[in-house]
């Protein structure tokens, strides 16, 4: 009986307008879980809630039922059967959740409560408007500001932390301090991510160990600011994080969060910005929508109009001596790089993209630029993007660009003796759409769910943002799976892998995204289980497999593997569903060549 009781306390139970309209009164955030009568409420998330509730133990927090069937405000989801959960701040909806992902539903509620109480004390809002509610279509992701007067860093609570389950309890004691987390974002960097991020370590003997750590499971990244606006967060968060050595650490500020999480040289617990220029690269590299906001005005009309993307391309010479310079002339134009990545170019990728060059005296020594090292590609977001890149650029010409913009990119970057301009931008947001496809297309990978997980993960494949192209159920006959594996049969434990994969059914599946290769392989984790346990807790491998031959899932390695076996399996792929030729790019960091 006290059990029910507590779970009654626990959400209020909303089966009126009237009620209803109370709740919408209520300060804070408050997590509604939408119900029709004749199905009742979402039990299995209960306990969670309960669990959220005694965490974070704030007043700002509540949790309700609503019956759908008794509440015009939520007609729209009188038809529907799956979990749907509303979340309301000061009476607004402020975000929706369909489906009862319990991490997802965790990070949600923790970031959102966090916007509630900086909505509270600054009066900012960011609506959500959701089809169940409106005839109107969804608003699309809007850009959230950061107050002009509020210096802010980005942290990073780092995988080992993460792991050890200590996410929440670092966040209370974050804000406890005094410190507001602008933002929050669950995360797991690939490998290319951790290099780019860490880039200025690159010269580090410590380098290749610190990408493997950080692209090892999920890290959480925040945006932090202080509660009181003047204070200079970048340094008051260095100093609460402490040094980053563990045992300096313990021994200097024994009250330090890596002190208290850390555990050795690179797992930390933590990461902060090392100065401001640092923090607003760090802030664009994870959250791109952040904008300061300007001094004591509000944005006019054209500063609320979407952002639009263009493609920028840095060539191999001038990458090489200059790419930091360049990104910073980017970032200082209040650009912000929703994608990059380093290519090396075949001569038929280079006369494809710029077929309509290749008549034109210059091409010869733009083809002998563009394949003579990796290519730096980025995706640049701005209101105007495309004509803001070629403001930026200068005219084509190199003489007249020193003429008419010496300050222009293509002037400052020239180089001695080269005729062709070092930097490239899309004429128009049609070409821009065109030219982003081509670096950045979406990859398919083969996933294999291996007879000893049949069931497990299809929905957490889902979870993980990937489309699932094709897929079909089938054991695999001795003679297939010995073609499959054929990169192994000199390994001893080949026949006792062949027995394995042909003794149930596999479910094989195409999947689909932006990087998917690597961001499959980071979803699974390492090959041995026991490794992925320690390394990437939350990963597939890690939660699910049983020894490293019964791992649960397989992974192709790189997007040629990907498209042998996907052909092996299920054969001439549609090119309307297929891998994008231009996928046949490989990046100039892809290095990891095992299949597992």
């Amino acid at each position: 009986m006290a059990s029910k009781k507590k779970e009654v306390s626990l959400q209020a139970s909303i089966t009126s307008e009237e009620q209803w309209s109370e709740m919408r009164a209520t300060t804070g955030l408050t997590v509604v879980d939408v119900y029709q009568r004749w199905c009742g409420p979402c039990r299995a998330v209960v306990s969670l809630f309960r669990k959220i509730k005694n965490e974070l133990a704030d007043d700002l927090l509540h949790f309700a039922t609503a019956e759908a069937d008794s509440i015009e405000a939520l007609k729209g989801y009188r038809d529907r059967c799956e979990p749907t959960f509303l979340f309301y701040g000061g009476g607004e909806l402020v975000g929706v959740q369909r489906g009862a992902d319990a991490p997802l539903l965790q990070k949600i509620i923790v970031e959102l409560l966090c916007q509630e109480k900086r909505v509270l004390k600054e009066g900012l809002m960011h609506r959500v408007k959701d089809e169940g509610l409106t005839n109107e279509d969804k608003v699309a992701n809007e850009i959230f500001l950061i107050p002009a007067n509020k210096s802010h860093t980005v942290g990073i609570i780092k995988p080992d932390a993460v792991a050890h389950g200590k996410v929440n309890e670092i966040m209370m004691k974050i804000q406890d301090v005094g410190f507001e987390i602008l933002a929050h974002e669950e995360r797991t960097l690939t490998e290319d991510e951790a290099r780019d991020f860490y880039q200025h370590k690159a010269a580090e003997a410590y380098f290749e160990d610190l990408v493997q750590f950080m692209s090892s499971g999920p890290s959480h990244i925040l945006v932090v600011s202080c509660t009181e606006g003047s204070k200079d967060v970048i340094q008051a968060w260095r100093e609460f994080i402490g040094p980053a050595n563990v045992e300096e650490a313990r021994r200097q500020r024994p009250e330090s969060l890596r002190a208290l999480y850390g555990s050795a040289a690179l797992q930390n617990g933590l990461h902060g910005s090392e100065d401001s220029e640092r923090a607003s690269r760090e802030l664009a590299f994870f959250f791109p929508s952040f904008r300061e906001a300007a001094a004591a005005s509000e944005p006019d009309e054209a500063e609320r109009e979407p952002a639009e993307r263009t493609l920028a391309l840095i060539r191999p010479d001038v990458a090489r001596e200059n790419r930091e310079k360049i990104l910073s002339r980017i970032h200082e134009a209040g650009f912000t790089v929703a994608l990059q990545k380093e290519v090396m170019l075949t001569e038929q990728q280079v006369r494809s993209f710029y077929c309509s060059h290749e008549e034109e005296n210059y091409f010869p020594a733009l083809l002998r630029s563009m394949t003579s090292g990796p290519v730096l590609a980025l995706a640049l977001a701005r209101r105007d993007a495309v004509h803001h890149w070629r403001s930026l650029l200068g005219p084509k010409d190199i003489s007249r660009a020193l003429q008419e913009q010496p300050d222009s990119l293509r002037a400052q970057f020239r180089l001695e003796g080269e005729a062709i301009n070092q930097l490239h931008g899309s004429g128009t947001d049609e070409e821009a759409k065109h030219e982003i496809d081509f670096f950045f297309p979406h990859e398919e990978t083969l996933a294999v769910i291996k007879p000893d997980a049949m069931g497990e993960h299809k929905a957490e494949v889902e979870a993980g943002g990937f489309t699932v192209t094709q897929m079909k159920e089938m054991v695999l006959s001795r003679e297939m799976a010995e073609q499959f594996y054929k990169e192994h049969q000199s390994k001893p434990f080949f026949n006792q892998l062949v027995d394995f994969m042909c003794r149930g059914p596999c479910l094989m599946l195409i999947l689909s995204k932006v990087n998917a290769v690597e961001e499959w392989r980071a979803m699974m984790g390492p090959t041995d289980p026991a490794e992925a346990r320690n390394m990437a807790a939350n990963s597939l491998r890690a939660r699910f497999a049983k020894d490293i031959l019964q791992n649960s899932v397989h992974g192709s390695s790189d997007c040629q593997h990907a498209r042998d076996k996907i052909h092996l399996i299920f054969g001439e792929v549609d090119p309307e569903t297929g891998a994008d030729s231009q996928a046949e790019m490989s990046s100039s960091t892809e290095g990891r060549k095992h299949q597992d």
